[in-house]
Protein backbone atom coordinates (compact mmCIF):
# COMPACT_ATOMS: atom_id res chain seq x y z
CA UNK A 1 0.00 0.00 0.00
CA UNK A 2 1.47 3.56 -1.19
CA UNK A 3 2.66 5.84 1.96
CA UNK A 4 0.14 8.07 2.29
CA UNK A 5 2.00 11.98 2.31
CA UNK A 6 2.85 14.03 5.06
CA UNK A 7 0.96 17.34 5.15
CA UNK A 8 2.99 20.18 5.22
CA UNK A 9 3.10 21.64 8.47
CA UNK A 10 4.68 25.21 9.37
CA UNK A 11 5.59 25.97 13.07
CA UNK A 12 4.89 29.61 12.86
CA UNK A 13 6.17 32.13 15.99
CA UNK A 14 4.73 35.25 16.47
CA UNK A 15 2.09 34.84 14.61
CA UNK A 16 -0.68 36.98 16.29
CA UNK A 17 1.02 40.08 15.70
CA UNK A 18 0.85 42.74 12.43
CA UNK A 19 2.88 40.71 10.13
CA UNK A 20 2.33 37.02 11.35
CA UNK A 21 -1.91 37.27 11.71
CA UNK A 22 -1.90 37.89 8.17
CA UNK A 23 0.53 35.50 7.29
CA UNK A 24 -1.48 32.77 9.31
CA UNK A 25 -4.56 34.01 7.65
CA UNK A 26 -2.87 33.88 4.16
CA UNK A 27 -1.67 30.38 4.91
CA UNK A 28 -4.54 28.61 5.76
CA UNK A 29 -7.24 30.16 3.47
CA UNK A 30 -5.05 30.18 0.50
CA UNK A 31 -2.81 26.99 0.82
CA UNK A 32 -2.26 23.60 2.13
CA UNK A 33 -0.38 25.04 5.06
CA UNK A 34 -1.37 23.33 8.28
CA UNK A 35 -0.02 26.42 10.77
CA UNK A 36 1.09 25.77 14.38
CA UNK A 37 0.76 29.28 15.70
CA UNK A 38 2.73 30.12 18.69
CA UNK A 39 2.57 33.63 19.97
CA UNK A 40 3.51 34.96 23.96
CA UNK A 41 0.39 37.18 23.02
CA UNK A 42 2.80 40.72 24.15
CA UNK A 43 0.99 43.98 24.29
CA UNK A 44 1.57 43.62 20.03
CA UNK A 45 -0.13 40.48 19.77
CA UNK A 46 -3.99 40.67 19.46
CA UNK A 47 -6.08 36.74 19.82
CA UNK A 48 -8.71 39.04 17.89
CA UNK A 49 -6.40 39.43 15.03
CA UNK A 50 -6.84 35.75 14.04
CA UNK A 51 -10.66 35.67 14.51
CA UNK A 52 -11.32 34.56 10.87
CA UNK A 53 -9.05 31.01 11.63
CA UNK A 54 -9.12 30.34 15.15
CA UNK A 55 -11.49 27.37 14.38
CA UNK A 56 -9.93 26.85 10.66
CA UNK A 57 -9.23 23.01 10.59
CA UNK A 58 -5.91 24.16 9.12
CA UNK A 59 -4.47 26.35 12.31
CA UNK A 60 -3.86 25.37 15.85
CA UNK A 61 -3.29 28.75 18.52
CA UNK A 62 -0.47 27.94 21.07
CA UNK A 63 -0.36 30.23 23.63
CA UNK A 64 3.91 30.63 24.91
CA UNK A 65 6.68 31.70 24.20
CA UNK A 66 9.77 30.78 21.97
CA UNK A 67 12.15 31.29 25.10
CA UNK A 68 10.13 27.67 26.67
CA UNK A 69 12.30 25.40 25.92
CA UNK A 70 10.25 22.73 26.88
CA UNK A 71 6.83 23.90 24.71
CA UNK A 72 9.23 23.55 22.21
CA UNK A 73 10.63 20.10 22.48
CA UNK A 74 6.88 18.91 22.77
CA UNK A 75 5.47 21.27 19.58
CA UNK A 76 8.12 19.50 17.50
CA UNK A 77 7.63 16.22 19.14
CA UNK A 78 3.71 16.52 18.94
CA UNK A 79 3.93 17.90 15.40
CA UNK A 80 7.40 17.22 13.55
CA UNK A 81 6.53 20.31 11.17
CA UNK A 82 7.91 20.90 7.85
CA UNK A 83 9.18 23.69 8.13
CA UNK A 84 9.57 26.62 11.22
CA UNK A 85 8.80 30.71 10.17
CA UNK A 86 10.23 32.51 12.50
CA UNK A 87 8.66 36.38 12.98
CA UNK A 88 8.82 36.59 17.24
CA UNK A 89 10.61 39.76 17.75
CA UNK A 90 10.48 42.76 19.91
CA UNK A 91 10.63 45.28 17.03
CA UNK A 92 10.30 48.81 17.76
CA UNK A 93 13.10 51.08 17.99
CA UNK A 94 12.10 53.55 20.54
CA UNK A 95 10.74 50.74 22.97
CA UNK A 96 15.06 49.46 22.90
CA UNK A 97 16.21 52.75 23.47
CA UNK A 98 14.17 53.21 26.36
CA UNK A 99 14.73 49.72 27.81
CA UNK A 100 16.82 46.93 26.01
CA UNK A 101 16.63 43.86 27.97
CA UNK A 102 13.29 42.77 26.70
CA UNK A 103 15.00 42.78 23.22
CA UNK A 104 17.63 40.89 23.97
CA UNK A 105 15.46 38.04 25.77
CA UNK A 106 12.98 37.92 23.11
CA UNK A 107 15.25 38.66 19.73
CA UNK A 108 18.46 36.83 20.77
CA UNK A 109 18.19 34.27 23.58
CA UNK A 110 14.34 33.35 21.95
CA UNK A 111 16.05 32.34 18.57
CA UNK A 112 18.81 30.75 20.59
CA UNK A 113 16.85 28.32 22.04
CA UNK A 114 14.21 28.02 19.00
CA UNK A 115 17.23 27.01 16.86
CA UNK A 116 18.30 24.73 19.39
CA UNK A 117 14.69 23.29 19.76
CA UNK A 118 14.79 22.84 15.75
CA UNK A 119 18.09 20.98 15.41
CA UNK A 120 17.37 18.57 18.26
CA UNK A 121 14.33 17.45 17.00
CA UNK A 122 15.56 17.87 12.98
CA UNK A 123 18.54 15.60 13.93
CA UNK A 124 16.26 12.70 14.81
CA UNK A 125 14.17 12.76 11.69
CA UNK A 126 14.32 10.05 8.60
CA UNK A 127 16.53 11.67 5.87
CA UNK A 128 13.08 12.58 3.15
CA UNK A 129 11.96 14.50 6.62
CA UNK A 130 15.14 16.25 7.11
CA UNK A 131 15.61 16.88 3.43
CA UNK A 132 12.19 18.94 3.16
CA UNK A 133 12.54 20.89 6.12
CA UNK A 134 13.15 24.57 5.98
CA UNK A 135 13.63 27.16 8.77
CA UNK A 136 12.76 30.82 7.57
CA UNK A 137 14.39 33.84 9.84
CA UNK A 138 12.35 36.66 9.34
CA UNK A 139 14.62 40.14 10.14
CA UNK A 140 15.02 43.89 9.18
CA UNK A 141 16.96 45.84 6.62
CA UNK A 142 17.57 47.66 9.70
CA UNK A 143 20.38 45.62 10.31
CA UNK A 144 22.56 47.06 7.54
CA UNK A 145 22.79 50.42 8.92
CA UNK A 146 21.97 53.56 7.17
CA UNK A 147 22.24 54.91 3.55
CA UNK A 148 23.31 58.73 2.41
CA UNK A 149 20.45 59.64 0.12
CA UNK A 150 23.26 59.08 -2.77
CA UNK A 151 24.10 54.96 -1.80
CA UNK A 152 22.90 52.29 -4.12
CA UNK A 153 20.43 50.48 -2.21
CA UNK A 154 21.13 47.80 -0.28
CA UNK A 155 22.22 44.10 -1.34
CA UNK A 156 22.27 40.16 -0.15
CA UNK A 157 25.75 41.57 0.15
CA UNK A 158 25.68 44.94 1.75
CA UNK A 159 27.69 44.37 5.18
CA UNK A 160 26.04 44.49 8.20
CA UNK A 161 25.87 47.56 10.50
CA UNK A 162 23.32 47.94 12.76
CA UNK A 163 22.74 50.88 14.88
CA UNK A 164 20.07 50.62 17.70
CA UNK A 165 19.65 48.28 20.09
CA UNK A 166 16.80 47.07 18.45
CA UNK A 167 18.92 46.30 15.10
CA UNK A 168 21.67 45.44 16.62
CA UNK A 169 19.71 42.63 18.31
CA UNK A 170 18.21 41.65 15.13
CA UNK A 171 21.63 41.11 13.93
CA UNK A 172 22.60 38.96 16.27
CA UNK A 173 19.93 36.75 15.82
CA UNK A 174 20.55 36.77 12.25
CA UNK A 175 24.44 35.51 12.85
CA UNK A 176 23.27 32.80 14.94
CA UNK A 177 20.49 31.44 12.22
CA UNK A 178 23.66 31.92 10.13
CA UNK A 179 25.77 29.46 12.58
CA UNK A 180 23.62 27.00 12.70
CA UNK A 181 23.03 26.58 9.05
CA UNK A 182 27.15 26.70 8.76
CA UNK A 183 27.98 24.31 11.62
CA UNK A 184 25.30 22.23 11.94
CA UNK A 185 24.08 21.84 8.25
CA UNK A 186 20.37 23.37 9.59
CA UNK A 187 18.48 24.16 6.73
CA UNK A 188 17.88 27.73 7.45
CA UNK A 189 16.85 31.45 5.44
CA UNK A 190 16.88 35.01 5.93
CA UNK A 191 14.72 37.21 4.95
CA UNK A 192 15.09 41.10 5.24
CA UNK A 193 12.10 43.61 4.52
CA UNK A 194 11.81 47.30 4.56
CA UNK A 195 9.66 48.89 6.79
CA UNK A 196 5.81 46.86 6.78
CA UNK A 197 2.77 48.77 7.17
CA UNK A 198 -1.30 47.59 6.36
CA UNK A 199 -3.69 47.06 8.97
CA UNK A 200 -3.89 45.57 12.38
CA UNK A 201 -0.25 47.22 12.99
CA UNK A 202 0.03 48.23 16.68
CA UNK A 203 0.15 52.09 16.80
CA UNK A 204 3.72 52.76 17.89
CA UNK A 205 4.58 52.70 14.45
CA UNK A 206 4.61 56.23 12.10
CA UNK A 207 1.38 55.41 10.10
CA UNK A 208 -0.58 53.47 12.12
CA UNK A 209 0.01 56.20 15.20
CA UNK A 210 -0.94 59.28 12.45
CA UNK A 211 -3.98 57.66 11.65
CA UNK A 212 -5.40 57.23 14.93
CA UNK A 213 -4.03 60.96 15.77
CA UNK A 214 -6.03 61.59 12.71
CA UNK A 215 -9.21 59.91 14.13
CA UNK A 216 -8.81 61.33 17.47
CA UNK A 217 -8.27 65.14 16.28
CA UNK A 218 -5.24 65.38 17.70
CA UNK A 219 -1.56 66.84 17.50
CA UNK A 220 0.44 64.39 14.82
CA UNK A 221 4.07 64.18 15.85
CA UNK A 222 6.89 63.82 13.12
CA UNK A 223 10.09 63.18 14.28
CA UNK A 224 12.39 65.93 13.55
CA UNK A 225 12.53 68.00 10.10
CA UNK A 226 10.93 64.35 8.57
CA UNK A 227 13.70 64.07 6.08
CA UNK A 228 14.63 60.06 6.69
CA UNK A 229 13.73 58.08 3.78
CA UNK A 230 11.69 54.67 3.91
CA UNK A 231 11.61 51.44 1.61
CA UNK A 232 7.16 51.17 2.54
CA UNK A 233 5.90 47.26 2.02
CA UNK A 234 2.25 46.69 2.34
CA UNK A 235 1.91 43.85 4.79
CA UNK A 236 0.18 41.38 2.11
CA UNK A 237 3.03 41.86 -0.25
CA UNK A 238 5.51 40.86 2.46
CA UNK A 239 3.49 37.40 3.16
CA UNK A 240 3.58 36.83 -0.59
CA UNK A 241 7.11 37.04 -0.55
CA UNK A 242 7.77 34.79 2.72
CA UNK A 243 4.90 32.08 1.78
CA UNK A 244 6.90 32.24 -1.77
CA UNK A 245 10.26 31.65 -0.06
CA UNK A 246 9.20 28.88 2.15
CA UNK A 247 8.12 27.10 -0.75
CA UNK A 248 10.97 27.91 -3.04
CA UNK A 249 13.38 29.75 -1.26
CA UNK A 250 17.24 28.06 -1.10
CA UNK A 251 18.57 27.04 1.95
CA UNK A 252 21.66 28.49 3.26
CA UNK A 253 20.35 31.85 1.17
CA UNK A 254 19.35 35.55 2.23
CA UNK A 255 16.72 37.35 0.63
CA UNK A 256 15.77 41.29 0.60
CA UNK A 257 12.10 42.07 -0.04
CA UNK A 258 11.30 45.33 -0.73
CA UNK A 259 8.82 47.70 -2.64
CA UNK A 260 11.32 50.48 -3.97
CA UNK A 261 8.75 53.09 -2.89
CA UNK A 262 11.24 55.34 -1.10
CA UNK A 263 9.77 58.10 0.62
CA UNK A 264 10.62 60.98 3.08
CA UNK A 265 8.93 60.61 6.63
CA UNK A 266 6.91 64.36 6.06
CA UNK A 267 6.09 63.25 2.77
CA UNK A 268 4.61 59.92 3.90
CA UNK A 269 2.36 62.12 6.69
CA UNK A 270 1.48 64.80 3.98
CA UNK A 271 0.22 61.71 1.72
CA UNK A 272 -1.07 60.40 4.44
CA UNK A 273 -2.75 63.25 5.65
CA UNK A 274 -4.39 63.88 2.04
CA UNK A 275 -5.56 60.12 2.23
CA UNK A 276 -7.50 61.67 5.41
CA UNK A 277 -9.22 64.53 3.80
CA UNK A 278 -10.25 62.66 1.24
CA UNK A 279 -12.03 59.42 3.02
CA UNK A 280 -12.49 61.44 6.52
CA UNK A 281 -12.23 64.82 6.44
CA UNK A 282 -11.92 67.09 9.62
CA UNK A 283 -15.38 69.06 11.05
CA UNK A 284 -14.34 72.44 10.54
CA UNK A 285 -12.83 71.28 7.06
CA UNK A 286 -9.42 72.36 7.60
CA UNK A 287 -6.73 69.41 6.34
CA UNK A 288 -5.26 67.23 8.77
CA UNK A 289 -1.40 68.25 7.79
CA UNK A 290 -2.40 71.63 9.86
CA UNK A 291 -1.52 69.58 13.12
CA UNK A 292 1.32 67.58 11.90
CA UNK A 293 4.53 68.83 15.10
CA UNK A 294 7.49 68.32 15.21
CA UNK A 295 8.97 66.77 18.24
CA UNK A 296 12.65 66.01 19.01
CA UNK A 297 14.61 63.81 16.91
CA UNK A 298 15.27 59.88 17.90
CA UNK A 299 18.58 59.45 19.27
CA UNK A 300 20.73 57.79 16.32
CA UNK A 301 17.55 57.87 14.10
CA UNK A 302 18.90 56.56 10.80
CA UNK A 303 18.83 58.63 7.55
CA UNK A 304 17.97 56.07 4.86
CA UNK A 305 16.79 52.76 4.07
CA UNK A 306 16.30 51.27 0.73
CA UNK A 307 16.42 47.93 -0.48
CA UNK A 308 17.62 45.98 -3.96
CA UNK A 309 14.65 43.23 -4.16
CA UNK A 310 16.02 41.75 -7.81
CA UNK A 311 17.03 38.42 -6.14
CA UNK A 312 14.04 37.71 -4.83
CA UNK A 313 12.26 38.60 -7.64
CA UNK A 314 14.62 36.10 -10.03
CA UNK A 315 14.74 33.53 -7.44
CA UNK A 316 10.92 33.36 -6.88
CA UNK A 317 8.72 34.99 -8.84
CA UNK A 318 7.90 37.87 -6.54
CA UNK A 319 7.11 41.08 -6.94
CA UNK A 320 5.15 43.69 -5.15
CA UNK A 321 1.98 44.76 -6.12
CA UNK A 322 0.52 47.30 -3.99
CA UNK A 323 1.28 50.45 -5.05
CA UNK A 324 1.65 53.50 -1.75
CA UNK A 325 -1.29 55.78 -2.07
CA UNK A 326 -3.67 52.56 -2.63
CA UNK A 327 -1.90 50.88 0.54
CA UNK A 328 -2.23 53.97 2.38
CA UNK A 329 -6.09 54.69 1.33
CA UNK A 330 -7.15 50.65 2.31
CA UNK A 331 -5.21 50.89 5.05
CA UNK A 332 -6.46 53.78 6.51
CA UNK A 333 -10.00 52.64 5.35
CA UNK A 334 -9.83 49.41 7.32
CA UNK A 335 -8.80 51.70 10.71
CA UNK A 336 -12.18 53.48 10.41
CA UNK A 337 -14.07 50.18 9.86
CA UNK A 338 -12.17 48.20 12.79
CA UNK A 339 -12.85 50.69 15.54
CA UNK A 340 -13.13 47.91 18.11
CA UNK A 341 -10.10 46.66 17.22
CA UNK A 342 -7.98 49.16 17.76
CA UNK A 343 -9.85 50.24 21.32
CA UNK A 344 -9.09 46.90 22.17
CA UNK A 345 -5.14 47.41 21.37
CA UNK A 346 -4.98 50.85 22.43
CA UNK A 347 -6.48 49.68 26.45
CA UNK A 348 -4.34 46.82 26.69
CA UNK A 349 -1.62 49.30 25.80
CA UNK A 350 -2.57 51.48 28.38
CA UNK A 351 -3.06 48.87 30.64
CA UNK A 352 0.52 48.01 29.93
CA UNK A 353 2.02 51.26 30.59
CA UNK A 354 0.03 51.23 34.07
CA UNK A 355 2.58 48.67 35.31
CA UNK A 356 5.91 50.33 34.28
CA UNK A 357 5.97 49.43 30.63
CA UNK A 358 7.70 52.17 28.34
CA UNK A 359 5.20 54.06 26.24
CA UNK A 360 3.62 54.00 22.59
Amino acid sequence: MAQMPRKKTLLLTGGAGFIGSHLATMLVTQTDWHVINLDKLTYAGNLSSLDDILAHPQHVFVHGDICDAQLLQHLFSLHEPSAVLHLAAETHVDRSIDESSAFISSNVCGTHILLEATLQAWRTWLPAQKAEFRFLHVSTDEVLGSLAESDPPFTETTSYAPRSPYSATKAASDHLVRAWNHTYGLPTMISHSSNNYGPRQFPEKLIPLAILKMLHRQPIPLYGAGHQIRDWLHVIDHCRALISLLESGRSGETYLIGSGQETRNRDLLLQLCSAMDEIAPRADGSPHHSTVIHVADRPGHDERYAIDPGKIQSSVVWKPLIDLATGLSSTIQWYLDNTSWWQEILKKSHALQRHGNPPT
